[in-house]
């Protein structure tokens, strides 16, 4: 009986082995064989945007390095939610890919609901951009520097500030001052980093947090004054200018990424090579000169550890949703 058994196991064992040959050498067949059809990177928003803009720049030179046409499809609605449940729950064979921005880890601490989870339905393949938010206000203002904001604020002063919507990482890196710095700031969502900084220029909003785009030429026409910038450290685009870090908030960081997810159970070979391929094309100088030119700080993050960046910023993202109180469910 024992012997029977010994017999069965190695059996069964050997077709294990045979089984699981068979199955790596399809997936290499698959790996070596990929892209055998056009890839499509989905963008959560609306065309025109940087993520939508920074999504057709890596379409277009990775058509030309993987001899496969790589086409954008815009999903927007939902804050991103449509178009990230459309990939996550597309086949997971690297030919549909997801354009994120760091609003994808804020996402599930402002619904109470998501069609998907994003911290294991998709997987990261490549971050290769990142740029700050700039805390301004008006030239006039007789807050000059963030000291002075950050003083008035502990005497008990209280302040409005412009983001460019609610559940935007401008909107939490107001959050996350409030919260670090113990002061009051009142929040005011608009409809956009456009009119937000619109009505900043005006005088109609004290504070201003919004995309270093639509900031600096406003600090070039001296119309507004910079305080800080919300990354860990200062940018290369603004020298001059502080991070909120510097002025003893040492654990403040709302670096705004910018990257690409898959599946989650694409294959690891898959993943590998798309993020070979894309990094070869975002690091070049000529690319890296582009984006330097279009206010973004360029990074070569892979998948292993920007997985591990995202679902550090869904959690430290909910904690300050949840500090302010921020829902986004109807």
């Amino acid at each position: 009986m024992l012997t029977h058994l010994l017999k069965s196991v190695v059996f069964n064992l050997a077709l294990a082995a045979l089984l699981v040959g068979g199955i790596a050498r399809a997936d290499d067949k698959a790996v070596e064989a990929f892209p055998d059809k056009p890839i499509r990177i989905v963008v959560t928003f609306p065309p025109g945007g940087g993520t939508d803009v920074l999504a057709r720049l890596i379409a277009s030179e990775l058509t030309r390095s993987v001899n496969q046409p790589v086409v954008v499809e815009n999903r927007p609605g939902a804050s991103g939610n449509i178009g990230a449940d459309h990939v996550a729950k597309s086949a997971p064979d690297g030919l549909t890919l997801l354009a994120v921005n760091s609003s994808y880890a804020i996402n599930p601490g402002v619904f109470k609901k998501m069609p998907f989870n994003p911290s294991t339905d998709l997987r990261g393949v490549f971050l290769f951009a990142s740029v700050p938010s700039v805390i301004s206000v008006p030239e006039s203002s007789r807050i000059v520097t963030l000291k002075d904001l950050l003083d008035a604020g502990k005497a008990g002063q209280s302040f409005t500030y412009a983001s460019c919507g609610a559940g935007t990482p401008q909107h939490l890196a107001g959050g996350m001052l409030e919260i670090s710095a113990r002061i009051n700031l009142q929040h005011i969502a608009y409809k956009g980093c456009a009119p937000a900084i619109t009505d900043l220029l005006a005088g109609q909003i004290e504070i201003g947090i919004n995309t270093l785009a639509n900031t600096v030429p406003h600090l070039t026409s001296k119309k507004l004054r910079a305080l800080a910038v919300t990354s860990k450290r200062r940018t290369p685009q603004l020298p001059d200018v502080p991070a909120v870090s510097e002025f003893g908030l040492t654990d403040y960081d709302v670096d705004q990424w910018f990257g690409i997810l898959a599946p989650a159970r694409t294959p690891d070979g898959i993943i590998a090579k798309l993020y070979r391929e894309m990094s070869r094309v975002m690091t070049r100088e000529d690319i890296r000169a582009r984006l330097t030119q279009m206010g973004y700080n360029t990074a070569n993050v892979g998948p292993d550890e920007f997985q591990k960046v995202m679902v550090s910023d869904i959690e430290r993202f909910g904690k300050v949703t949840r500090s302010i109180g921020l829902s986004l469910d109807n």
